[in-house]
């Protein structure tokens, strides 16, 4: 749904027609996207218009980075021991 709403706005029957699935499987997925601040949604009469939040998936994207840097770090102190050991 990500990749999809990366396309651009989408409503929830475009979302459900993209992937083949129930509406209301379709709706439970977004709204935990929402919750988490993922997806917005823009509600005019009865159609529901979803964009994606790219800052939220930065904010993601920089603690993943961090948590990349944290591990390599332990792995080259790691290395290092090894290498001293042979």
């Amino acid at each position: 749904m990500v990749e999809r709403l990366s396309g651009g706005v989408a409503t929830v029957g475009d979302v459900t027609r993209d992937f083949g699935v129930s509406k209301p499987t379709i709706s439970r997925h977004l709204k935990l996207l929402e919750e988490a601040g993922v997806v917005s949604r823009v509600i005019d009469g009865r159609t529901h218009r979803l964009a994606l939040r790219p800052e939220a998936l930065a904010e993601a994207s920089d603690w993943i980075e961090s948590q990349r840097e944290r591990w390599e770090r332990l792995f080259d102190v790691v290395d290092e021991y090894l290498e001293e050991r042979k």
